[in-house]
């Protein structure tokens, strides 16, 4: 039986698709408040602290950094060395994570700071081979319709799921030294700016060209609010000139 562990901070449509999951074969593991709101619902839930034999210590702090969990995740499964550790520590293979993190840039807090759950992301990601991670409830449907039509999730969709968490991992962990170094009140020596994908465009500076334009993650760019009137979808040339007339406008306003 394929095992899923599901940790989120916000639990919409966390219990429905855990239902659903849970329809199509699979176990379910979950911690804390994610545990609750499935058991509360009528699923059965195995808790991670039944899974490790410890309880939530330090206020919650510690809850899943544990080898019976991080060995479930990250053992490869063809390696005959890591099948012989499991069965040594009679640790069984999880084979989805579904992580949702504390939503640290809204209220920066020491308290915010996630620690067990990109732990649990960068861990899942890096087996991607095998694991699937899932880091948006945006995903749930695709992951249901695959599982739906294929009993599996793709080697495509795993590897790109793969490389979006990182991706959030890399944003969430930016938040965090851009507010510790505002705190240290010195001009950081790093800065890292996360963008956000908007839409894709028509070709890039050249027809057999890809382009996409983004955002500054967070913030509202002027073309948020753009309307089109007409022609054809812009491509990466048309943005650059409708930013440079939009720039020349502005300079008289």
């Amino acid at each position: 039986m394929p095992r899923a562990l599901l940790s989120v901070h916000d639990k919409t449509a966390i219990v429905d698709f855990a239902r659903s999951l849970q329809s199509l074969g699979w176990e379910l593991l979950a911690s804390g408040g994610t545990a609750k709101a499935l058991v509360d619902e009528g699923l059965s839930v195995v808790d991670v602290a039944a899974l490790t034999g410890y309880p939530a210590i330090l206020g919650h702090r510690v809850v899943t950094l544990h080898p019976a969990v991080h060995g479930g995740i990250l053992a490869d499964l063809a390696l005959v060395e890591h099948r012989d550790d499991l069965a040594r520590h009679e640790i069984r293979p999880i084979d989805m994570v579904v992580v949702g993190l504390y939503p640290f840039g809204s209220h920066p807090s020491t308290e915010l700071i996630d620690v067990g759950g990109p732990a649990l992301i960068r861990a899942a990601a890096k087996n991607s081979s095998r694991v699937t991670v899932v880091t948006d409830s945006a995903q749930y449907e695709e992951v249901l319709a695959e599982l739906r039509s294929m009993s599996a999730v793709s080697d495509a969709t795993r590897s790109r799921f793969a490389a979006e968490a990182f991706a959030l991992t890399a944003d969430y962990d930016s938040q965090i030294a851009n507010w510790l170094s505002v705190r240290a009140d010195e001009m950081p020596r790093r800065i890292t700016l996360a963008l956000e994908h908007e839409s894709n465009l028509r070709y890039g500076e050249n027809p057999h060209q890809k382009a996409a334009r983004y955002r500054i993650a967070g913030e509202r760019s002027w073309w948020s609010s753009a309307k089109q009137l007409g022609g054809k979808e812009m491509s990466y040339l048309n943005v650059n000139d409708a930013d440079a007339a939009w720039a020349l406008v502005h300079r008289f306003t």
